[in-house]
């Protein structure tokens, strides 16, 4: 049988979705093939739709931003629109398009309330106190929370699939890359049950496709 990175693709978003996840409604599912009306970048002048072989895929392309957070913490996002969830199960496919060096990343983000507080995943391609963790930015610059890490995410120029599970009630966040069985990184913290979604870099490039979020939605509270 030929090679067939999407096959194998599709054959790990089916792992990704646990008994439980599966009970909760998809919340949003977005191939960009309709372009990413469905996203709010921070900084609109650096993300386009890219057109592939493949398809379309949503592109965080310019290192540079216009986009400063009040605090330290990423540079790049862009989240999802008119999706506020408590617990979730989100998957998605990713590309990291920087040339490789220590911190090479890509960043996933949940539980946004605002500019000041969230929760954000840094795949870094090295791992210290700043990098290949899970962040937690609470009105201050951020910090780190994982509980587990591994020694560095093995970027290279391929395709990649992760996956982010929160539980509230006991704040669990459970990170998987590629290996959707042993998570990849893990934390626990209660500080905030609900929030928007999205993805980018701190401060590189990445190329994003195939996000699936089921969950809980929730009011956005004042």
């Amino acid at each position: 049988m030929p090679y067939c990175p999407l096959a194998i693709s599709l054959c790990m978003l089916v792992l990704a979705v646990s008994p439980a996840s599966a009970e909760m409604p998809v919340v949003l599912a977005d191939d960009f093939e309709q372009g990413m009306d469905r996203w709010q970048p921070l900084e609109a002048e650096g993300w386009k739709i890219k057109q592939t072989d493949d398809g379309n895929v949503l592109s965080q392309f310019d290192k540079r931003s216009s986009y400063k957070p009040p605090h330290r913490s990423p540079y790049h996002i862009a989240l999802a629109k008119d999706a506020v969830v408590g617990d979730f199960d989100l998957t998605v496919r990713v590309r990291s398009t920087h040339p490789s060096y220590g911190h090479r990343d890509a960043c996933l983000f949940f539980g946004v309330q605002d500019a000041a507080h969230f929760y954000y995943v840094h795949l870094g391609q090295k791992t210290d106190a700043h990098a290949n963790q899970i962040f937690i930015v609470n009105d201050a610059a951020r910090t780190k929370i994982s509980t587990a890490t591994t020694d560095g995410t093995p970027w290279d120029d391929a395709w990649h699939t992760v996956r982010i599970v929160r539980r509230v009630a006991d704040g669990t966040i459970e990170v998987y890359f590629d290996d959707m069985l042993k998570p990849a990184m893990t934390a626990k913290d209660t500080t905030f049950a609900w929030g928007q979604v999205g993805v980018g870099s701190f401060d590189d490039t990445a190329d994003w496709d195939d996000v699936q979020l089921r969950g809980k939605t929730v009011a956005r509270a004042e």
